[in-house]
């Protein structure tokens, strides 16, 4: 553990690097911090703290700044909790009054907000509107080469794709597949095929039948695609402004992530934890976002988690704000999805 002194010449290091994206020496800390102690005891505390890990040093001859080490132990054990203004709380009520019309508008306006508010990427997972099961599906002819696939949904909606026709297959032995899956599949949320659990039905219909494969793969997709979650994203471009997004080869790179909506699902859907949950550097499983931090909560609706609110950013981040502001909206949220029908 760091001893009080230690502490507290992080803590400003951490707060003074966030707020002016320079590396930081002793006598910077000595001069705008009221630390009663001299640049030189605070430069030998820094390298006590780069031994340890909490600092990294760019360059000889430069300031230090805080190592991953550093910001978790500042998430964890410095930083003190802060809430939003009346004035900021009172511009996002506003802002949800003047453009939410729809249920789709309230998750586009939170990715709005958030980002504007951080000043880093929001990203919004939004749950599935009425969400629905599976009740049948059909092959009608089209043409010689193609069949129509119809899936029909309990709540009556119906969705039609072109499917090709396997072959040296008839229509007839697409509809004794149609048949199986039917008996199958009926009353299966959309929301569940997914991955193993369709490549288990595949198996079991299909055998070592193989000619049905890409119309089978086709159909999976279809199926999966009813599921109607969706990430809304907010300030991708607001990276830039970020001394640490300046290489544009590293921005491409995230812009290419984030447009992996898959991707984003995975990321958005992992954690399970209640509350407000910071992600650091390396601890972000994605490759993509391992020089970033990741700030997320869930947010309810009777009781049961529904989505997903996230800020992402540099790991030199205002996590004060960020915490803070997501701790607000992600209540906000569930209020306001009180007033929709889910």
């Amino acid at each position: 553990m760091l001893d009080e002194r230690k502490r507290r010449i992080l803590q400003a290091i951490v707060d003074d690097y966030v707020s002016t994206a320079e590396p930081v020496g002793s006598r910077t800390i000595a001069r705008k911090y009221d630390l009663g102690v001299s640049p030189a005891t605070i430069r030998n505390e820094m390298a006590d703290l780069e031994v340890l890990g909490y600092l990294e040093q760019l360059h000889t001859s430069s300031g230090r700044i805080p190592s991953a080490k550093g910001y978790r132990f500042y998430v964890d054990a410095l930083l003190s909790p802060t809430q939003m203004s009346e004035k900021e709380i009172s511009l996002i009520r506003n802002w949800y009054q003047a453009k939410v019309r729809r249920l789709d508008e309230v998750f586009q306006t939170t990715a709005k907000i958030l980002s504007r508010m951080t000043g880093n990427v929001s990203l919004v997972l939004a749950p599935q509107a009425s969400p629905s099961s599976f009740k049948y599906l059909q092959f009608l002819p089209f043409d010689e080469n193609k069949v129509l696939l119809v899936v029909v949904s309990d709540s009556g909606a119906v969705e039609n794709k072109l499917l090709p026709l396997p072959r040296g297959t008839t229509l007839e032995e697409m509809q004794l597949i149609a048949e199986k899956l039917n008996n199958r599949l009926a009353g299966i949320p959309f929301r569940n095929f997914r991955g193993r659990m369709f490549q288990d039905v595949r198996d079991s219909i299909l055998g070592e039948a193989r000619e049905f494969e890409e119309a089978l793969a086709i159909l999976a997709d279809t199926l999966s695609s009813r599921h109607q979650e969706r990430v809304y994203l907010g300030g991708a471009t607001q990276m830039l402004n970020q001394p640490e997004f300046k290489d544009m080869e590293k921005f491409k790179r995230l812009l290419n992530m984030l447009e992996e909506e898959r991707l984003l699902y995975d990321i958005l859907e992992a954690p399970s934890d209640d509350g407000v949950v910071v992600t650091i550097g390396r601890e972000n499983k994605f490759s993509g976002i391992q020089d970033c931090s990741m700030v997320r909560a869930t947010y309810c609706l009777g009781g049961e988690v529904v989505g997903t609110i996230a800020v992402l950013g540099p790991t030199r981040m205002d996590y004060a704000k960020i915490m803070a502001t997501l701790e607000f909206m992600n209540h906000n949220l569930s209020e306001i999805l009180k007033h929709y029908k889910l």
